[in-house]
């Protein structure tokens, strides 16, 4: 069943590139063979996770710790940070699902330090995922979903890790809306979606496109980097950006890509969307 999903699953894609609109059909995988396991810390991620299971009419379960987090942002980043450096994870109850029946499986997740959150560190530990098909969502202040998609790949090397879904917190708003795209893009449920276009080159900064830039990335707390070139493209919701930046301080020097999106909306203001470090 693995082998004839993940094919179904590819077939489908491969035939969306060539149309007009991305047509994904819904496979027939049986429901009972979907499972969603999240966890999630504030609610933000348990949010993603329930309309996951609404439109897959699918199983779920949370994991919890054992010594819960306690939802203040400096005692779990103080917490999780003393784990990281001494190797440890923290101990989570016995899931209850019995995950040898399932196909499929949706991996929520919200993101600490660049990945997924250590209690998600020790399921891999806990469970055996091999030959699993695992698509990870996620939430995060500003990213984190393409490196914790290759940590999970480097965990569990022996399971099917899928293209991820992920959400900035800032922008839940959005979340039926982005989730609805990303499960019929990928073919999990059935429905038509706009067929992207591919961004232009990198380019040169306008004074317009600085400023969209310091719009939507200013107001974040922490430092974002400076915009150094810029690629566009136009969707039926409005223009999407992918800026280029570029951080520096006495020791480290990195390159940085922020996406913004400008949407074609009355008073509608640039938020980015994504930071991939």
């Amino acid at each position: 069943m693995k082998k004839i999903f993940f094919c179904s699953l590819m077939c489908m894609v491969m035939v969306a590139c060539g149309s007009k609109k991305e047509d994904s059909s819904k496979t027939d995988i049986p429901k009972s063979t979907v499972l969603v396991l999240y966890y999630s810390q504030t609610g933000a991620t348990a949010s993603v996770a329930n309309q996951i299971k609404s439109y897959m009419s699918a199983d779920i379960e949370e994991i919890v710790c054992e010594k819960p987090y306690n939802g203040d942002f400096a005692a779990t980043i103080e917490r999780c940070k003393k784990e990281r450096e001494a190797g440890d994870t923290p101990a989570i109850k016995s899931i209850r699902s019995d995950v040898k029946k399932y196909d499929i499986i949706f991996l929520g997740y919200p993101i600490w330090f660049g990945t997924y959150a250590l209690p998600i560190a020790s399921l891999i530990n806990d469970l055996n995922l091999e030959g699993k098909m695992i698509v990870p969502f996620c939430t995060f202040g500003s990213g984190g979903l393409e490196s914790s998609i290759e940590d999970l790949k480097a965990q569990i090397p022996k399971a099917i890790i899928m293209e991820g879904f992920g959400i900035r917190n800032a922008r839940l708003k959005y979340l039926q809306e982005e989730l609805d795209d990303f499960l019929k893009r990928n073919g999990y449920v059935q429905g038509d979606v706009e067929k992207k276009t591919d961004y232009s080159v990198q380019d040169e900064l306008t004074e317009a496109d600085k400023q969209i830039y310091h719009e939507a990335c200013d107001s974040y707390p922490f430092p974002l980097g400076t915009p150094t070139s810029v690629a566009k493209r136009q969707t039926q919701k409005g223009t999407e950006y992918r800026f280029i930046t570029h951080n520096s301080d006495d020791t480290v020097s990195a390159k940085t890509t922020v996406y913004v999106e400008m949407r074609n909306e009355q008073d509608a203001k640039a938020e980015f969307t994504k930071v991939v470090r």
